[in-house]
């Protein structure tokens, strides 16, 4: 049985929790880790495990051209009122969108 959108949120809610928002200037090799395993399991939960749609539309860079990294940054931190996609604000800081924003527009998502 599929599970709701509501419910998949809470599940990444959970999971993101522990792992806590990066502080400093630059972001560590090990944080850097950290978010793209978040990008591929839990963005790809709902953007495909490719991140080529589903759920969530298509993340590859000939998609997203169009948008600027900061308005990138703003939907990952703020989310999409009246859709799934949840704000991760509480997860994340604007460094860390700014960098997912990046790696995403330039298709650097290994």
């Amino acid at each position: 049985m599929p599970k709701s959108p509501l419910f998949l949120h809470l599940v990444v809610v959970v999971l993101v929790a522990g792992w806590g928002v990066a502080s400093s200037a630059t972001l560590t090799p090990e944080r850097q880790r950290e978010l793209i395993h978040l990008l591929r399991q839990d963005c790809g939960a709902c953007h495909g495990m490719r991140l080529k749609g589903g759920l969530g539309p298509a993340l590859v860079p000939e998609r997203l051209r169009s948008f600027s990294t900061e308005q990138l940054a703003a939907t990952i931190l703020n989310g999409r009122p009246g859709t799934p996609m949840p704000p991760w604000s509480p997860f994340l800081s604007q460094q860390e969108a700014n960098w997912l924003a990046e790696r995403l527009k330039q298709g650097d998502v290994p």
